[in-house]
């Protein structure tokens, strides 16, 4: 199993000079790829610029939004930038595509919450479709650059619904989510594993999970903070719940990375929850 780790970019005071010491740090580590999750309506880095500013400062490493949410972005646009980004990164862009959960992030941008399903599905058809250098639509011609990876960057679709579960069948190379609790994910990743049958799939699909993690002294009550003001809209219950997942200790990572590759999961991200770019070393030492 691959083991990456995401971006600080979504922790609050992450500067730029820890943002870009992080990913130089990951490049000649032994990660995998680098993830980015996105919001509107919360201090963190808007994921595809900051993704452009780490392609410039690393070479091997792949660069991943873990999530970004599809449907508050005009879809021309969003295509010309993953396509912008996969060729900035000379082909390791993967875009990991969502609906997202948070209503306000919707009004920020005049977006509609309660059809963003709808509009997800027809974004993931002209996504396609543009990457293949067909026109958007009639009468316009094909926006470029031409993406380095044959048919656009790859695709992983996230999301616990039955129906994003659905999407991620039809329309993508993998599925990212689920963490936690190895049971409760492998009973996740079946219902993936159905949904790729049901669309007449025969490959297996690419299945990247996601954890939280925060290492070293002082770091336990800072990540708990951190997990437990990004979840509040999740209401009290379920933002402690989030905040008593954040792993703080070496045996606790390790358990995790030897339980997620026993049920054959492809990658698993470590989403960081404090922002000191020691906490590249002090992961790679454990997975190293």
């Amino acid at each position: 199993m691959k083991i990456g780790i995401g971006l600080p970019a979504s922790v609050p005071g992450a500067q730029r000079s820890a943002i870009l010491d992080w990913a130089r740090r990951a490049d000649v580590g032994p990660f995998s790829s680098l993830g980015i999750i996105d919001r509107v309506v919360y201090p963190n880095w808007e994921p595809m610029i900051a993704l452009a500013g780490v392609a410039a400062v690393t070479q091997r490493i792949r660069l991943m939004t873990s999530v970004l949410i599809a449907p508050v972005r005009d879809t021309v646009l969003l295509a010309k930038q993953a396509a912008s980004l996969d060729a900035l990164s000379d082909g390791r862009f993967t875009l990991g595509l969502g609906v997202g959960r948070r209503e306000d992030d919707y009004l920020a941008v005049t977006g509609d919450y309660r059809r963003r399903g709808r509009r997800f599905e027809e974004q993931l058809a002209e996504l396609k479709k543009i990457w293949k250098g067909e026109g958007p639509k009639e009468g316009v011609s094909s926006v470029g650059p031409q993406p380095v990876q044959d048919g656009g960057p790859e695709l992983l679709i996230g999301g616990f619904a039955p129906a994003a579960i659905g999407r991620a069948g039809r329309w993508a190379d993998g599925y990212l989510g689920g963490g936690g609790d190895p049971q409760a994910a492998q009973a996740l990743y079946r219902s993936v594993e159905d949904a790729w049958k049901s669309a007449g799939r025969s490959q297996r699909p690419r299945i990247v999970a996601t954890n939280g993690f925060a290492l070293g002294p002082g770091a336990a009550e800072r990540g708990a903070a951190q997990a437990l003001h990004y979840n509040q809209f999740l209401g009290t219950e379920m933002a402690e719940r989030a905040a008593k997942g954040v792993l703080t200790q070496p045996e606790q990572v390790r358990d995790l990375i030897h339980a997620f590759s026993d049920m054959g999961v492809d990658e698993m991200m470590f989403l960081p929850q404090v922002h000191d770019p020691e906490q590249v070393d002090r992961l790679a030492e454990i997975v190293g």
